[in-house]
C-alpha cells in the first residue's frame, strides 16, 4: 500500500521508520534539508512541498494512495491536507492535531472536513499518564478487547518480592500471561523458568483484576490508591492530564506559574485546585504539602523543566512521578535518574495511527520499549494458522517470540493454555518480536 505521510516531524519520522520495510512510503514536508536527511536515512520516497496544495499530493501519487496521514505541526493544515487529498483520490485520511476542542468537532459534525480519523495527541497522552497512574511500578498499559485485557510493562525494584523468583513462582494469577522480560538490551520472552531480577522490564497481559494484582505484589502493598495528584504545568498536556483526572472522580492539583493561563485552567477545571506560582519553589512545594502526592505529573513545556520538576519532587518523598517528554532520545535518561515514567506524545500518537496500516483484522497495537516488540489484538478468521487447533500445535508453526496473551470470545475473557482450542471470531492479544512481526501478522 502506498503510504503518503505529510510532515516529516517527529510523529512523521516515527511513522514512516515503522513502515518503510512493508509498504510504499512517501514523505512530504517543506523544508529541504529534512527532505534530503530522510532520503538518506530512510527508504522512503521524501519530496519536498506543501501539503496543503493539490500539486504537491498529485507528485506524490495521491491517486494511487491507500492511506494519507496529515501530521505537520498545525492544525488546521492537517484537516486542510486531509480534506485536498480526499478531493483527488480515494484514500483513508488521518489527521494529527494537538487541540482536543478540534477533535470534538469533528467527531460532533459526523466526521466532516475530508477526515476518516482524527488522532487528538495532548489527549491521548493525558489518557496515558492516567492510565499508567493507576498502577504502582507501571511504565506502559494499554487496553485491549473493549477493554477486558490490559496489558503492562513493570519496573521490578531491588526490594521487589518477585526479584529473583522464577516466573511460575511469580504466576499466582488465574488471568495473568507472562509474555516477555526486558534485561538492559536483551529481550527474554518469558517461560516457567525464566528468572526474574531486579531492575527487569516485565510484560504482562491479563484481566484487568490480575494485573492489578500482580502491581500490589511487586510492591508488597495492597494500597494501590492514586487520591494526591500534582499536575505541574498547564499546557493544554497537563490541561487535559487535569480533566482525565477529574472525568474519574479525582480533585487534582494543577500548578501554573503564568497568571492568564493559570485563570484559564481554574475557569475550566472546575474540580481542580490551580494554584499560581513557580513549580520548581522549594519553599512553595514544602509550604503546599507537594510531598504528600502520591503522584507528581511534569507537564511543562521543555524536557530540561520537566526534569528538574521531577528530581525536585522525588527529592521532596513524592512516591511516584511522571514526566512529559519531547524528544524521545531523553526518556531512558529521564528514568535512568529517578523518574518513575517519562511519556512521550509523540510516540503515543505515531503508535495509534500505525494500526491503520496493519492487516484489516488487526484491532489495536502496542509498541513495548520503543519498537523493540509489538502486543496486537486480532480477530482470527477461517484461515489462520491458530484456527482450529490447540495453542500448543499451533504455535509450532510461528517463529520464536511470540506469546499468545489473551482471548476475548463474545465479551469474555479466555486465559490462553496449551490446550485452548482457538475459533473463528475471537480477538487474540499477541506479543510479538518486532523482528518477526510481518511473518507473524500473514499467518494470524
Amino acid at each position: 500500500m502506498r503510504v503518503i505521510v505529510v510532515g516529516a516531524g517527529r510523529v512523521g519520522r516515527s511513522i514512516a521508520a515503522n513502515l518503510e520495510q512493508t509498504h510504499e512510503v512517501v514523505v512530504v514536508d517543506r523544508d529541504g534539508d529534512t527532505v534530503e536527511e530522510l532520503t538518506y536515512s530512510l527508504d522512503v520516497l521524501a519530496i519536498q512541498g506543501d501539503g496543503t496544495e493539490i500539486g504537491t499530493l498529485q507528485e506524490a501519487g495521491i491517486e494511487q494512495a491507500g492511506l494519507v496521514i496529515a501530521c505537520t505541526d498545525n492544525d488546521e493544515s492537517n484537516v486542510v491536507i486531509c480534506g485536498a487529498a480526499k478531493a483527488v483520490g480515494e484514500t483513508f485520511t488521518i489527521a494529527r492535531v494537538r487541540r482536543r476542542t478540534l477533535l470534538e468537532t469533528w467527531t460532533g459534525s459526523q466526521e466532516a472536513f475530508g477526515v476518516d480519523f482524527m488522532v487528538c495527541m495532548d489527549l491521548l497522552t493525558a489518557q496515558t499518564i492516567f492510565r499508567i497512574s493507576g498502577l504502582p511500578a507501571a511504565q506502559d498499559v494499554k487496553m485491549f478487547a473493549g477493554g477486558l485485557v490490559r496489558m503492562v510493562e513493570f519496573g521490578i525494584g531491588p526490594n521487589s518480592p518477585v526479584a529473583n523468583s522464577t516466573v511460575s513462582e511469580a504466576d499466582q494469577y488465574d488471568s495473568l500471561t507472562f509474555a516477555a522480560i526486558f534485561r538492559d538490551d536483551e529481550m527474554i520472552v518469558a517461560t516457567g523458568e525464566t528468572d526474574i531480577r531486579a531492575g527487569d522490564r516485565v510484560v504482562v497481559i491479563g484481566s484487568p483484576d490480575s494485573v492489578t494484582g500482580f502491581a500490589d505484589d511487586i510492591v508488597c502493598t495492597h494500597d494501590n490508591s492514586t487520591d494526591e495528584v500534582v499536575i505541574v504545568g498547564g499546557s493544554e498536556i497537563g490541561f487535559q492530564t487535569a480533566r482525565e483526572f477529574e472525568e474519574h472522580g479525582f480533585r487534582p492539583r494543577l500548578i501554573e506559574q503564568e497568571h492568564d493561563r493559570a485563570r484559564e485552567c481554574a475557569e475550566k477545571l472546575p474540580n481542580t485546585m490551580v494554584m499560581e506560582n513557580d513549580a520548581t519553589d522549594a519553599e512553595f512545594l514544602s509550604r503546599e504539602h507537594i510531598d504528600e502526592a502520591d503522584i507528581v505529573v511534569a507537564a511543562l513545556d521543555g524536557d530540561e523543566k520537566n526534569l528538574l520538576v521531577s528530581l525536585l519532587a522525588r527529592r521532596l518523598g513524592v512516591d511516584r512521578t511522571v514526566a512529559v517528554i519531547e524528544n524521545p532520545e531523553y526518556a531512558e535518561l529521564f528514568e535512568t535518574v529517578g523518574i518513575d515514567v517519562a511519556v512521550n506524545p509523540r510516540e503515543v500518537t505515531a503508535e495509534e495511527i500505525v494500526r491503520f496500516t496493519r492487516t484489516d483484522k488487526t484491532e489495536k497495537i502496542a509498541m513495548v520499549e520503543r519498537d523493540r516488540a509489538e502486543v496486537i489484538e486480532i480477530e482470527v478468521s477461517e484461515d489462520s494458522v491458530l484456527t482450529g487447533r490447540q495453542i500448543a500445535d499451533a504455535t509450532t508453526e510461528l517463529p520464536d517470540g511470540v506469546v499468545i496473551g489473551a482471548i476475548s470470545r463474545s465479551g469474555e475473557l479466555i486465559t490462553p493454555r496449551g490446550t485452548t482450542v482457538i475459533q473463528p471470531g475471537d480477538h487474540v492479544v499477541v506479543f510479538v518480536d518486532a523482528a518477526v512481526l510481518d511473518t507473524v501478522s500473514r499467518v494470524i
